[in-house]
Protein backbone atom coordinates (compact mmCIF):
# COMPACT_ATOMS: atom_id res chain seq x y z
CA UNK A 1 0.00 0.00 0.00
CA UNK A 2 0.77 3.58 -0.56
CA UNK A 3 1.96 5.52 2.38
CA UNK A 4 0.11 9.04 2.26
CA UNK A 5 2.83 10.45 4.71
CA UNK A 6 5.39 9.65 2.26
CA UNK A 7 3.82 12.05 -0.60
CA UNK A 8 2.80 15.62 0.84
CA UNK A 9 0.74 16.59 -1.48
CA UNK A 10 -1.59 13.25 -1.20
CA UNK A 11 -2.04 10.39 -3.23
CA UNK A 12 -4.49 11.63 -5.94
CA UNK A 13 -7.37 8.78 -7.01
CA UNK A 14 -5.89 8.99 -10.09
CA UNK A 15 -2.38 7.82 -9.43
CA UNK A 16 -3.48 5.26 -7.63
CA UNK A 17 -4.76 3.71 -10.42
CA UNK A 18 -1.57 3.83 -12.40
CA UNK A 19 0.39 2.84 -9.72
CA UNK A 20 -1.53 -0.35 -9.30
CA UNK A 21 -2.17 -1.38 -13.11
CA UNK A 22 2.14 -0.28 -13.69
CA UNK A 23 3.13 -2.56 -10.30
CA UNK A 24 1.14 -5.39 -11.67
CA UNK A 25 2.79 -4.71 -15.38
CA UNK A 26 6.34 -4.00 -13.90
CA UNK A 27 5.45 -7.98 -12.20
CA UNK A 28 4.94 -9.03 -15.68
CA UNK A 29 8.26 -7.42 -17.99
CA UNK A 30 10.27 -8.44 -14.60
CA UNK A 31 10.05 -12.29 -15.34
CA UNK A 32 11.58 -11.80 -18.55
CA UNK A 33 13.07 -8.23 -18.43
CA UNK A 34 16.57 -9.66 -18.15
CA UNK A 35 15.88 -12.93 -20.05
CA UNK A 36 13.73 -11.57 -23.09
CA UNK A 37 17.24 -10.99 -24.71
CA UNK A 38 19.07 -13.83 -24.12
CA UNK A 39 16.53 -16.02 -25.24
CA UNK A 40 16.04 -13.79 -28.37
CA UNK A 41 20.19 -14.74 -28.37
CA UNK A 42 19.58 -18.55 -28.03
CA UNK A 43 16.47 -18.42 -30.23
CA UNK A 44 18.90 -16.64 -32.94
CA UNK A 45 22.12 -19.17 -32.57
CA UNK A 46 23.84 -16.68 -30.47
CA UNK A 47 24.03 -13.92 -33.03
CA UNK A 48 23.78 -10.64 -31.30
CA UNK A 49 23.91 -8.68 -34.04
CA UNK A 50 20.18 -10.14 -34.75
CA UNK A 51 19.09 -9.23 -31.63
CA UNK A 52 20.19 -6.08 -31.54
CA UNK A 53 18.59 -5.31 -34.86
CA UNK A 54 15.36 -6.32 -33.71
CA UNK A 55 15.50 -4.22 -30.67
CA UNK A 56 16.57 -1.48 -33.00
CA UNK A 57 13.68 -2.04 -35.62
CA UNK A 58 11.18 -2.01 -32.62
CA UNK A 59 12.40 1.25 -31.60
CA UNK A 60 12.18 2.90 -35.23
CA UNK A 61 8.68 1.84 -35.66
CA UNK A 62 7.55 3.20 -32.49
CA UNK A 63 10.00 6.44 -32.64
CA UNK A 64 8.39 7.10 -36.20
CA UNK A 65 4.62 6.05 -35.37
CA UNK A 66 4.35 7.99 -31.80
CA UNK A 67 3.33 10.97 -33.67
CA UNK A 68 0.57 9.47 -35.53
CA UNK A 69 -0.36 7.60 -32.53
CA UNK A 70 -0.83 10.50 -30.51
CA UNK A 71 -3.62 11.85 -33.34
CA UNK A 72 -5.32 8.44 -33.24
CA UNK A 73 -5.78 8.75 -29.75
CA UNK A 74 -7.51 12.04 -29.88
CA UNK A 75 -10.49 9.78 -30.72
CA UNK A 76 -9.70 6.80 -28.92
CA UNK A 77 -9.01 8.18 -25.69
CA UNK A 78 -6.20 7.64 -23.34
CA UNK A 79 -8.37 5.38 -20.77
CA UNK A 80 -9.37 3.06 -23.23
CA UNK A 81 -5.84 3.08 -24.89
CA UNK A 82 -4.27 1.53 -21.50
CA UNK A 83 -7.40 -1.07 -21.35
CA UNK A 84 -6.56 -2.48 -24.85
CA UNK A 85 -2.16 -2.34 -23.77
CA UNK A 86 -3.05 -5.11 -21.06
CA UNK A 87 -4.28 -7.18 -24.24
CA UNK A 88 -1.59 -6.41 -26.52
CA UNK A 89 0.97 -6.82 -23.81
CA UNK A 90 -0.30 -10.77 -22.87
CA UNK A 91 -0.35 -11.35 -27.10
CA UNK A 92 3.29 -10.39 -27.22
CA UNK A 93 4.42 -13.02 -24.83
CA UNK A 94 1.94 -15.16 -26.36
CA UNK A 95 3.62 -14.88 -29.74
CA UNK A 96 6.70 -15.87 -27.61
CA UNK A 97 5.10 -18.92 -25.95
CA UNK A 98 4.55 -20.12 -29.50
CA UNK A 99 7.82 -19.36 -30.97
CA UNK A 100 10.76 -21.59 -32.33
CA UNK A 101 13.17 -21.97 -34.71
CA UNK A 102 10.80 -23.66 -37.48
CA UNK A 103 8.08 -20.34 -37.18
CA UNK A 104 9.95 -17.67 -35.47
CA UNK A 105 11.04 -15.99 -39.39
CA UNK A 106 7.42 -15.00 -39.67
CA UNK A 107 6.77 -14.55 -35.78
CA UNK A 108 9.63 -12.20 -34.50
CA UNK A 109 8.05 -9.83 -37.21
CA UNK A 110 4.40 -10.20 -35.78
CA UNK A 111 6.24 -9.87 -32.61
CA UNK A 112 7.94 -6.30 -33.17
CA UNK A 113 4.24 -5.04 -34.57
CA UNK A 114 2.58 -6.03 -31.39
CA UNK A 115 5.38 -4.03 -29.51
CA UNK A 116 4.61 -1.62 -31.12
CA UNK A 117 1.19 -1.23 -31.05
CA UNK A 118 1.71 -1.96 -27.51
CA UNK A 119 4.37 1.14 -26.95
CA UNK A 120 2.03 3.40 -28.87
CA UNK A 121 -1.39 2.80 -26.54
CA UNK A 122 0.72 2.35 -23.29
CA UNK A 123 3.31 4.59 -22.98
CA UNK A 124 1.58 7.92 -24.20
CA UNK A 125 -0.65 7.49 -22.21
CA UNK A 126 1.08 6.49 -19.36
CA UNK A 127 3.31 9.43 -19.35
CA UNK A 128 0.73 12.08 -19.36
CA UNK A 129 -1.43 10.05 -16.94
CA UNK A 130 1.65 10.45 -14.36
CA UNK A 131 1.84 13.68 -15.23
CA UNK A 132 -2.14 15.10 -14.30
CA UNK A 133 -2.26 12.67 -11.46
CA UNK A 134 0.93 13.92 -9.52
CA UNK A 135 1.08 17.04 -7.74
CA UNK A 136 3.99 19.61 -8.27
CA UNK A 137 5.31 19.19 -5.29
CA UNK A 138 5.37 14.88 -5.34
CA UNK A 139 7.17 14.49 -8.65
CA UNK A 140 10.04 13.35 -7.70
CA UNK A 141 8.67 11.22 -4.36
CA UNK A 142 6.15 9.61 -7.05
CA UNK A 143 9.43 8.46 -9.43
CA UNK A 144 11.02 7.09 -6.56
CA UNK A 145 7.57 4.58 -5.42
CA UNK A 146 7.32 3.86 -8.66
CA UNK A 147 11.54 3.06 -9.07
CA UNK A 148 11.09 1.35 -5.42
CA UNK A 149 8.20 -0.79 -6.12
CA UNK A 150 10.46 -1.91 -9.54
CA UNK A 151 12.98 -2.55 -7.04
CA UNK A 152 11.11 -4.52 -4.38
CA UNK A 153 9.75 -6.83 -7.35
CA UNK A 154 13.05 -7.06 -8.75
CA UNK A 155 14.20 -8.52 -5.71
CA UNK A 156 12.49 -11.36 -6.06
CA UNK A 157 11.13 -12.16 -9.26
CA UNK A 158 14.65 -12.31 -11.43
CA UNK A 159 15.72 -14.96 -9.04
CA UNK A 160 11.97 -16.84 -9.68
CA UNK A 161 12.22 -16.46 -12.90
CA UNK A 162 15.71 -18.02 -13.19
CA UNK A 163 14.69 -21.24 -10.76
CA UNK A 164 11.55 -21.65 -13.25
CA UNK A 165 13.74 -21.58 -16.73
CA UNK A 166 16.14 -23.82 -15.02
CA UNK A 167 13.09 -26.67 -13.70
CA UNK A 168 10.50 -25.98 -16.04
CA UNK A 169 11.31 -23.59 -19.03
CA UNK A 170 10.63 -20.33 -21.11
CA UNK A 171 7.20 -21.17 -21.92
CA UNK A 172 6.14 -21.56 -18.04
CA UNK A 173 7.36 -18.02 -17.48
CA UNK A 174 5.28 -16.28 -20.48
CA UNK A 175 2.19 -17.91 -19.62
CA UNK A 176 2.54 -16.37 -16.07
CA UNK A 177 3.70 -13.02 -17.42
CA UNK A 178 0.67 -13.46 -19.72
CA UNK A 179 -1.85 -14.05 -16.53
CA UNK A 180 0.07 -10.80 -15.49
CA UNK A 181 -0.74 -8.58 -18.35
CA UNK A 182 -4.43 -9.39 -18.02
CA UNK A 183 -4.97 -8.82 -14.68
CA UNK A 184 -3.32 -5.17 -15.45
CA UNK A 185 -6.50 -4.54 -17.13
CA UNK A 186 -8.79 -4.35 -13.57
CA UNK A 187 -7.30 -0.92 -12.48
CA UNK A 188 -7.92 0.41 -15.64
CA UNK A 189 -11.41 -0.08 -15.30
CA UNK A 190 -11.65 2.56 -12.37
CA UNK A 191 -9.27 5.25 -13.95
CA UNK A 192 -9.70 8.36 -14.21
CA UNK A 193 -10.52 10.17 -17.82
CA UNK A 194 -8.19 12.81 -18.48
CA UNK A 195 -9.02 15.62 -21.01
CA UNK A 196 -6.24 16.56 -23.25
CA UNK A 197 -6.11 16.57 -27.21
CA UNK A 198 -2.93 16.56 -29.24
CA UNK A 199 -2.57 19.41 -31.36
CA UNK A 200 -0.10 18.64 -33.97
CA UNK A 201 -0.07 17.58 -36.82
CA UNK A 202 2.62 14.82 -37.86
CA UNK A 203 5.04 17.42 -39.54
CA UNK A 204 4.60 19.41 -36.77
CA UNK A 205 5.58 16.75 -34.16
CA UNK A 206 9.31 16.50 -36.30
CA UNK A 207 9.28 20.39 -36.60
CA UNK A 208 8.88 20.94 -33.05
CA UNK A 209 11.75 17.65 -32.70
CA UNK A 210 14.40 19.86 -35.07
CA UNK A 211 13.42 23.09 -33.12
CA UNK A 212 16.72 24.86 -32.35
CA UNK A 213 15.78 26.06 -28.91
CA UNK A 214 15.10 22.55 -27.98
CA UNK A 215 17.65 20.96 -29.31
CA UNK A 216 19.48 20.33 -25.85
CA UNK A 217 16.60 19.10 -24.10
CA UNK A 218 15.94 16.73 -27.62
CA UNK A 219 19.81 15.58 -26.81
CA UNK A 220 18.95 14.63 -23.32
CA UNK A 221 16.80 12.60 -24.15
CA UNK A 222 18.28 10.79 -27.48
CA UNK A 223 20.72 10.11 -24.64
CA UNK A 224 18.71 8.47 -22.39
CA UNK A 225 17.19 6.42 -24.90
CA UNK A 226 20.58 5.45 -25.98
CA UNK A 227 22.09 4.29 -22.82
CA UNK A 228 18.54 2.90 -22.30
CA UNK A 229 19.39 0.60 -24.96
CA UNK A 230 23.26 -0.61 -23.56
CA UNK A 231 21.12 -1.61 -20.23
CA UNK A 232 18.68 -3.30 -22.11
CA UNK A 233 20.19 -5.68 -24.37
CA UNK A 234 23.85 -5.34 -23.85
CA UNK A 235 24.34 -6.04 -19.98
CA UNK A 236 21.95 -8.94 -20.35
CA UNK A 237 23.69 -10.84 -22.83
CA UNK A 238 27.03 -9.94 -21.67
CA UNK A 239 26.54 -11.25 -18.15
CA UNK A 240 24.96 -14.46 -19.33
CA UNK A 241 27.91 -15.23 -21.09
CA UNK A 242 30.00 -14.19 -17.81
CA UNK A 243 28.26 -16.63 -16.20
CA UNK A 244 28.73 -19.47 -18.90
CA UNK A 245 24.46 -19.91 -19.55
CA UNK A 246 23.86 -20.28 -15.47
CA UNK A 247 19.64 -18.97 -16.17
CA UNK A 248 19.83 -19.27 -12.24
CA UNK A 249 22.90 -17.37 -11.65
CA UNK A 250 21.60 -14.57 -13.86
CA UNK A 251 18.71 -14.28 -11.97
CA UNK A 252 20.38 -14.67 -8.42
CA UNK A 253 22.72 -11.80 -8.84
CA UNK A 254 20.36 -9.64 -10.32
CA UNK A 255 18.33 -10.02 -7.31
CA UNK A 256 20.86 -9.34 -5.24
CA UNK A 257 22.08 -6.31 -6.63
CA UNK A 258 18.32 -4.63 -7.08
CA UNK A 259 17.53 -5.59 -3.12
CA UNK A 260 20.34 -2.86 -1.99
CA UNK A 261 18.77 -0.33 -3.47
CA UNK A 262 15.11 -0.39 -2.60
CA UNK A 263 15.35 1.68 0.69
CA UNK A 264 18.07 4.59 -1.22
CA UNK A 265 15.50 5.19 -3.40
CA UNK A 266 12.32 6.11 -1.74
CA UNK A 267 14.84 8.17 0.74
CA UNK A 268 16.05 9.88 -2.53
CA UNK A 269 13.11 10.85 -4.17
CA UNK A 270 11.95 12.74 -0.96
CA UNK A 271 15.61 14.22 -0.17
CA UNK A 272 14.91 15.68 -3.54
CA UNK A 273 11.19 17.03 -2.82
CA UNK A 274 12.31 18.76 -0.22
CA UNK A 275 16.18 19.61 0.56
CA UNK A 276 17.70 19.13 -3.23
CA UNK A 277 17.95 20.84 -6.50
CA UNK A 278 17.36 18.04 -9.09
CA UNK A 279 19.88 19.07 -11.39
CA UNK A 280 22.66 18.99 -8.96
CA UNK A 281 21.88 15.63 -7.85
CA UNK A 282 21.80 14.64 -11.67
CA UNK A 283 25.08 15.50 -12.38
CA UNK A 284 26.44 14.13 -9.61
CA UNK A 285 24.55 10.80 -10.85
CA UNK A 286 25.61 10.85 -14.16
CA UNK A 287 29.11 10.79 -13.38
CA UNK A 288 28.57 8.38 -11.13
CA UNK A 289 27.01 6.18 -13.77
CA UNK A 290 29.02 6.81 -16.54
CA UNK A 291 32.02 5.64 -13.90
CA UNK A 292 29.94 2.54 -13.61
CA UNK A 293 29.87 1.20 -17.04
CA UNK A 294 34.11 1.89 -17.69
CA UNK A 295 33.73 -0.42 -14.75
CA UNK A 296 31.44 -2.66 -16.73
CA UNK A 297 34.01 -3.26 -19.43
CA UNK A 298 36.59 -5.18 -17.02
CA UNK A 299 34.37 -7.35 -15.64
CA UNK A 300 35.43 -11.36 -15.71
CA UNK A 301 33.51 -13.22 -12.66
CA UNK A 302 30.06 -13.65 -11.21
CA UNK A 303 31.81 -11.75 -8.23
CA UNK A 304 32.83 -8.63 -10.07
CA UNK A 305 28.91 -8.53 -11.83
CA UNK A 306 27.77 -8.23 -8.58
CA UNK A 307 30.45 -5.53 -7.29
CA UNK A 308 30.19 -3.26 -10.21
CA UNK A 309 26.24 -3.95 -10.41
CA UNK A 310 25.49 -3.22 -7.23
CA UNK A 311 27.50 0.40 -7.36
CA UNK A 312 26.04 1.02 -10.69
CA UNK A 313 22.50 0.06 -9.39
CA UNK A 314 23.00 2.42 -6.54
CA UNK A 315 24.64 5.35 -8.36
CA UNK A 316 21.54 5.03 -10.81
CA UNK A 317 19.19 6.38 -8.01
CA UNK A 318 21.05 9.58 -8.23
CA UNK A 319 20.88 9.80 -11.98
CA UNK A 320 17.18 8.46 -12.65
CA UNK A 321 14.77 9.66 -9.80
CA UNK A 322 16.00 13.37 -10.58
CA UNK A 323 15.74 13.18 -14.73
CA UNK A 324 12.67 11.74 -14.15
CA UNK A 325 11.36 14.01 -12.30
CA UNK A 326 12.38 16.55 -14.07
CA UNK A 327 10.95 15.12 -17.11
CA UNK A 328 7.70 15.26 -15.31
CA UNK A 329 7.73 19.00 -14.32
CA UNK A 330 8.68 19.85 -17.62
CA UNK A 331 5.82 17.96 -19.12
CA UNK A 332 3.38 19.03 -16.65
CA UNK A 333 4.05 22.81 -16.35
CA UNK A 334 3.36 22.49 -20.76
CA UNK A 335 -0.47 22.68 -19.46
CA UNK A 336 -2.18 21.98 -22.99
CA UNK A 337 0.84 20.51 -24.56
CA UNK A 338 1.49 18.21 -21.77
CA UNK A 339 0.61 15.16 -24.30
CA UNK A 340 3.07 17.38 -27.60
CA UNK A 341 5.92 17.41 -24.53
CA UNK A 342 5.34 13.97 -24.01
CA UNK A 343 5.65 12.99 -27.93
CA UNK A 344 9.02 14.72 -28.13
CA UNK A 345 10.17 12.93 -25.67
CA UNK A 346 9.01 9.70 -26.81
CA UNK A 347 10.41 10.28 -30.48
CA UNK A 348 13.73 11.25 -28.47
CA UNK A 349 14.32 8.35 -26.25
CA UNK A 350 13.44 5.89 -29.51
CA UNK A 351 15.83 8.22 -31.86
CA UNK A 352 18.38 7.69 -29.30
CA UNK A 353 17.96 3.72 -29.24
CA UNK A 354 18.02 3.39 -33.09
CA UNK A 355 21.50 5.31 -32.93
CA UNK A 356 22.74 3.15 -29.78
CA UNK A 357 21.48 0.01 -31.84
CA UNK A 358 23.95 0.92 -35.03
CA UNK A 359 26.88 1.87 -33.12
CA UNK A 360 26.25 -1.41 -31.22
CA UNK A 361 25.95 -3.51 -34.25
CA UNK A 362 28.79 -2.09 -35.82
CA UNK A 363 31.00 -2.52 -32.47
CA UNK A 364 30.21 -6.13 -32.09
CA UNK A 365 31.23 -6.93 -35.73
CA UNK A 366 34.69 -6.07 -34.69
CA UNK A 367 35.32 -6.01 -30.59
CA UNK A 368 33.72 -7.59 -27.80
CA UNK A 369 30.42 -6.27 -26.83
CA UNK A 370 31.22 -4.80 -23.79
CA UNK A 371 33.24 -2.19 -25.71
CA UNK A 372 29.75 -0.94 -26.23
CA UNK A 373 29.90 0.39 -22.33
CA UNK A 374 31.95 3.40 -23.30
CA UNK A 375 29.45 4.48 -25.69
CA UNK A 376 26.75 4.11 -22.99
CA UNK A 377 29.86 6.25 -20.24
CA UNK A 378 28.91 9.06 -22.94
CA UNK A 379 25.49 8.92 -23.43
CA UNK A 380 24.94 9.19 -19.28
CA UNK A 381 26.77 12.55 -19.28
CA UNK A 382 25.04 14.38 -21.99
CA UNK A 383 21.20 14.29 -19.80
CA UNK A 384 22.88 17.09 -18.26
CA UNK A 385 21.62 19.20 -21.22
CA UNK A 386 18.12 18.54 -20.17
CA UNK A 387 17.13 22.62 -19.40
CA UNK A 388 14.50 23.77 -17.16
CA UNK A 389 11.17 24.20 -17.72
CA UNK A 390 11.10 27.65 -18.96
CA UNK A 391 13.59 27.03 -21.75
CA UNK A 392 11.10 24.85 -23.45
CA UNK A 393 9.61 26.26 -26.55
CA UNK A 394 6.72 25.19 -29.20
CA UNK A 395 6.94 26.14 -32.66
CA UNK A 396 4.18 27.04 -33.81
Amino acid sequence: MLEKSYFDGGISRGFASLYAAKTIVMIATALLGIFLPIFLYNLFDKNFQYVVLYYGTASFLYGIFVGLGAIFLNKFGFRRALQVSAFLGALFYSIFYFIDKENFIYLIPFSILIVTLYRLFYWLPYHIDFAKFTGRKDKAEAVSVISATRNIIGVFIPVIAGFIIVNFNFDILFLIAIVFYLFSFIPYLIIPRTKEKFSWTYSESWRNFFFKKNRKTILAFISYGAEELVGVVVWPIFIFEVLRGNYFQVGLISTFIIGITVILQLGMGKYIDNYAKEKRILKIGTFLVSLGWIFKIFIGTAFQVFVVGAYHSVSDIFRKTPFDSLRYEIAADKGHYIDEQTVLYEMAIQSGKVIMAILVFLISIFFAIQWAFILAAVAVMALNLIRTKADIVFER
